[in-house]
């Protein structure tokens, strides 16, 4: 799993106590990197605290000749996330490398979810995610260097029943990554999305047993190449389901323009404007966010033109 080298390098994974987090944290140690394990072991839905699974695989890494430190500090507060990044400065003079994995879940549909299951799922992976970036992200600035892998899901590209903080966090959690990407761009540090799928205790209570071989291992590597010195893409988002490794994107079609509008043009024209023979994509990075107010602004003045 390790074919690249980490050496010299210092990685901070969140959630890293088992499951995703704990074979990330092997392989960075496997290829060199001295690793944070940051996991405040609590429980599927994020209540309680051990620090056993942390410590359990910092010691797995300290006696396969690997370096790491054991953190149980909460994603979930401002404090808590400036701690995580705090060990890694004290122990190791710096951060290259921030994976943010922490996740529970709590479920409930749209019509019931409470509002403290919907803030306890948001805490950990949406604003957890932030608590976790924002200390990070000077550091990899100022040092010319850094490498920011955060985590979403399938259903926070698509949704899904019964989730719905966990769909919201894992939205939002691109957007971050974005923003990240267009203002790590000229600092050397890159920002990337995972969406992973692996069998871990994140998936009880889902029957399982026709599934595919879906270990974490499966998706380790992609992690491993959007956190190594190769990597080559920034603002990007990446499936690793199965075996299968592809990119998501958010794409657009080419769109109608109308110097005005009525409701029921919109409707007439609905095939045209949701046609997507020819796909419009704006890479977030350099300028995503201006190119697509400029595709519009170009359509309207050329149509303006030949009008």
């Amino acid at each position: 799993m390790t074919d690249e080298r980490f050496d010299g390098r210092v990685a901070v994974v969140t959630g890293a106590g088992r499951g995703l987090g704990r074979a990330y944290a092997l392989m960075f140690a496997a290829g060199g990197a001295r690793v944070v394990v940051n996991d405040v072991g609590g429980s599927l839905t994020g209540e309680g605290a051990d620090a056993g699974p942390a410590q359990a695989v910092a010691d797995e890494i300290t006696a396969a000749g690997g370096t790491a430190v054991a953190s149980t500090a909460s994603v979930t507060t401002a404090e808590g996330g400036a701690a995580i990044i705090d060990t890694a400065r004290e122990h190791f003079g710096g951060i290259d490398i921030l994976v943010h994995n922490a996740g529970n879940v709590r479920r409930g549909s749209l019509r019931e979810m409470s509002y403290d299951d919907f803030d306890a799922v948001v805490d950990v992976h949406l604003r957890g995610a932030f608590h976790v970036v924002r200390p990070a992200f000077p550091l990899m600035c100022d040092n010319g260097y850094g490498r920011i892998v955060l985590t979403s899901s399938i259903g926070g590209l698509y949704g899904n029943h019964d989730v719905v903080n966990y769909a919201v966090a894992k939205a939002g959690v691109i957007g971050l990554s974005n923003v990240a990407a267009l203002e790590g761009a000229a600092h050397g540090v890159t920002s990337n999305v995972i969406v992973p799928a692996a069998v871990t205790r994140m998936a009880e209570g889902i029957d399982t047993s026709a599934y595919p071989p879906m270990g974490p291992e499966l998706v380790a590597p992609a992690v491993g190449w959007l956190a190594h010195e190769t990597c080559s893409v920034t603002g990007e988002i990446f499936i690793a389901l199965a075996g299968r490794i592809a990119r998501a994107l958010i794409a657009e079609t080419p769109g109608v323009y109308q110097p005005s509008w009525t409701i029921g043009e919109v409707g007439g024209r609905i095939g045209e404007i949701r046609d997507f023979g020819a796909p419009v994509v704006f890479p977030v990075v350099p300028s995503g966010h201006n190119d697509h107010i400029g595709y519009s602004f170009a359509m309207a003045a050329r149509e303006t033109l030949h009008g």
